[in-house]
């Protein structure tokens, strides 16, 4: 994948509850190495998981994903895990731009983010109506962040 540009938003609870979308999707994530500056996720998503290798600071970091075998990244968040989110995700195409919507549970229940991966920093892009303050810049809405310093102790 090489880089990674992303823009975060907050959700408005009521004009999410109001919008059309699809079934979600339940995920599990941990981390295997939780610094400021970088991480190795593990994400199980159904029969899928995925390894990823994260670095740098802002809306543009450095990413590396590779799927790997579901029974093995099982194995690996017994081992390896020791902190984690559980989220259910929803991908939602708005005005041409794909936007991942996570719903978070568990510790972070309260809390929906939404994603944009862009091409550019500057890329211009229309909002949808439930998207609110952005938060790309803000750290404790990171994933990683949210596993350490969960949204219910805010």
């Amino acid at each position: 994948m090489g880089i990674e540009i992303e823009r975060k938003f907050l959700v408005d609870h009521k004009k999410w509850e109001a919008a059309d979308k699809p079934e979600g999707q339940k995920m599990q994530q941990g981390y295997i190495v939780n610094e400021q500056d970088r991480t190795i996720r593990l994400r199980i998503a159904g029969d899928i998981a995925y390894l990823t290798f994260k670095s740098g600071k802002g809306i543009s970091r450095h990413e590396f994903e590779y799927e790997i075998p579901a029974n093995e990244a099982t194995e690996l968040f017994r081992q390896f895990v020791k902190t984690g989110i559980e989220k259910t995700r929803y991908h939602i195409t708005y005005a041409d731009k794909l936007w991942e919507v996570d719903v978070f549970e568990g510790d972070n229940e309260g809390l929906i983010v939404a994603e944009i991966e862009l091409d550019n920093e500057y890329e211009q892009f229309e909002l949808p109506p439930w998207a609110g303050q952005e938060v790309s810049h803000d750290g404790r809405y990171y994933n990683s962040s949210l596993s350490v310093n969960p949204f219910k102790n805010w």
